[in-house]
């Protein structure tokens, strides 16, 4: 189903990403985790890639606003909505996707997320607090360096303050920060995972980022011996 909406506002929350943040149409609901198709209604120029793009909402169903995060790219759709008054307008289409929490709780939820994959996770654990769902969440967050990784800040502070979500974030080049880390370093591998999940039972895995993160992490929940049945996962393509 397509709904007209408008853009409220933007803010930067990573080097090169911003988040944007939409009127939400009457009657429009969506599952955390889901997926809309964007498409300008006021484009003031054209490319070769297009008026339309998809994002995954990282906004929660019961937030009064819908929101999206992306990396900035040079675009005609990105330089549009990036330079865009508050005022324009686009059309929405969807829900859609099935990268949505499982409904039973006894069995905790393990998200693996590389860079702006981060985002229907971050949709799903706004979701379960807020909807109190008993599930234990772990969430891998892998980025290059603290100035790359969105909602590193609130994410803290949501497993600070909820007992049934771990955060597990990691650098995979801390080095070139210009901010201190003493969190884990290097990319999301058997022994993190080992020492964060071990003993947990009968877990179902999640896994959202860039086509080669999320095949590597496939490649690496086959070798260790978790049941395809028990992984999900949504690839973010082309980032344009």
């Amino acid at each position: 189903m397509a709904h007209d909406t408008r853009l409220l506002r933007k803010e930067t929350v990573a080097e090169r990403t911003m988040a944007f943040h939409f009127e939400r149409p009457e009657g429009f609901h969506f599952r955390a985790g889901q997926r809309v198709l964007l498409s300008l209604l006021e484009a003031s120029e054209y490319d070769g890639y297009g008026i339309a793009r998809t994002f995954t909402l990282a906004s929660a169903p019961h937030d009064p606003e819908l929101m999206i995060v992306t990396r900035m790219r040079d675009t005609a759709f990105k330089r549009t909505l990036g330079s865009a008054p508050g005022s324009l307008r686009l059309r929405i289409e969807g829900p859609s996707g099935e990268l949505t929490l499982h409904r039973e709780a006894e069995r905790p939820a393990i998200f693996l997320a590389g860079g702006i994959g981060v985002t229907p996770f971050l949709s799903i654990i706004r979701d379960a607090i807020h909807a109190g769902l008993r599930h234990q969440i772990r969430l891998f967050y892998s980025n290059r360096r603290p100035e790359d990784a969105p909602f590193l800040g609130e994410l803290r502070m949501l497993a600070a303050a909820n007992r049934g979500f771990h955060f597990i974030p990691t650098m995979t080049d801390a080095a070139s920060s210009q901010l201190p880390w003493s969190g884990e370093q290097g990319a999301i591998g058997e022994s993190l995972l080992r020492r964060h999940v071990e003993g947990m039972t009968r877990p179902i895995y999640y896994l959202a980022g860039p086509p080669g993160m999320v095949l590597g992490m496939q490649n690496l929940l086959e070798r260790t011996g978790v049941a395809e049945q028990d992984v999900r996962d949504e690839q973010f393509y082309g980032y344009r």
